[in-house]
C-alpha cells in the first residue's frame, strides 16, 4: 500500500475516494487478523489512511 497523502486525496473525485475508502477497510480487516504475525505498523499506516480520507470528504462536504 502506498502512502497516501492528503493533497493527493483532496485532488481526486468523491467516488474514487469512496473507493479507496472501501479497500483499505477491506484490508485494514486482513491486517488485523494477520496482525500477530507481521506488526502493528502496518494496521497503524491504514488507519492514518483511511483518517485521512474522511477528513478530505468532510472538508469536502462543508
Amino acid at each position: 500500500m502506498a502512502v497516501l497523502k492528503f493533497n493527493d486525496l483532496s485532488k481526486i473525485s468523491g467516488k474514487e475516494r469512496e473507493e479507496k475508502l472501501k479497500e483499505l477497510k477491506q484490508e485494514l480487516i486482513k491486517a488485523n487478523v494477520s496482525a500477530n504475525k507481521s506488526g502493528k505498523v502496518k494496521v497503524k499506516e491504514i488507519k492514518k489512511a483511511i483518517a485521512r480520507i474522511l477528513t478530505a470528504q468532510r472538508q469536502t462536504q462543508k
